[in-house]
């Protein structure tokens, strides 16, 4: 009962997402059967926001070889080109590269965005976190910029990254949602340039990307994943930066 709830809550915002583990059979399936690709020989990378709430939405973790982690804080690509050189590196030979990425946002029973209700938690909180303290501070903090500290670099370069669009943020029509579809669209970008830019050190053939956005229910009910971006990408036609 309370899945088909947090399902109808879910598809008000999301219309097209499935459950995250849905996700990640369908998308398993891609890879097998229409693309040929061998998931015994399939290195996954991730995109994702730290939060602990992430690992268990889909069955990937459980599946492919890894997680290589490139995400920090929003999900941004922290990692950098390094990183990508590095799980380039990695790839199992005659094997292929995944990689699965994009920000995330809660949803409560009540149909609230950007915020859940965590295990073994009494009250709702942030989800995710590190995205409603740059909505909040570009909210209430007039004229905010945001300060690069080594000891909180990379909500500060959150924020950066987020600055530009503060306008077009605060003033949608649910300024949650909306600061993390902008996000999901920086992962996608820097996801695409640093693939680009490294494209010499791979020795797979294939890439294969999956992007969207994951969206954290209640504590014991099922996650659910709106995919924005699936591409299995040639490595030969990729253009170099």
């Amino acid at each position: 009962m309370e899945q088909r709830i947090i399902a109808e809550k879910v598809k008000a915002y999301f219309p097209k997402a499935i459950d995250a583990k849905d996700t990640s059979i369908k998308y398993m399936g891609k890879l097998q059967n229409e693309n040929n690709i061998d998931v015994s020989k399939v290195l996954m990378a991730t995109s994702l926001c730290s939060d602990d709430i992430n690992m268990p939405s889909t069955t990937f973790f459980s599946v492919l070889f890894g997680p290589f982690i490139m995400g920090g804080l929003g999900g941004l690509p922290f990692a950098g080109l390094t990183g990508v050189t590095a799980f380039a590196h990695h790839i199992p030979d005659n094997g292929t590269g995944f990689i699965f990425y994009g920000p995330h946002i809660g949803i409560t029973m009540d149909g609230i965005l950007g915020k859940m209700f965590r295990p073994r938690q009494d009250k709702a909180t942030n989800s995710c976190g590190a995205l409603m303290l740059v909505l909040d501070r570009m909210t209430n903090i007039e004229g905010y910029t945001p300060t690069i500290d080594e000891n909180d670099y990379q909500q500060a370069k959150l924020e950066e990254s987020l600055l530009p669009y503060k306008n077009e943020i605060i003033h949608a029509k649910n300024p949650q949602l909306k600061i993390t579809e902008v996000t999901y669209e920086n992962i996608n970008k820097r996801i695409h340039e640093y693939l680009s830019k490294a494209k010499g050190e791979f020795q797979c053939e294939k890439i294969v990307l999956l992007g969207g956005i994951v969206i954290n229910t209640k504590a014991g009910l099922d996650d659910f994943f709106d995919v924005r971006n699936f591409e299995v990408i040639d490595i030969k036609s990729l253009q170099a930066f």
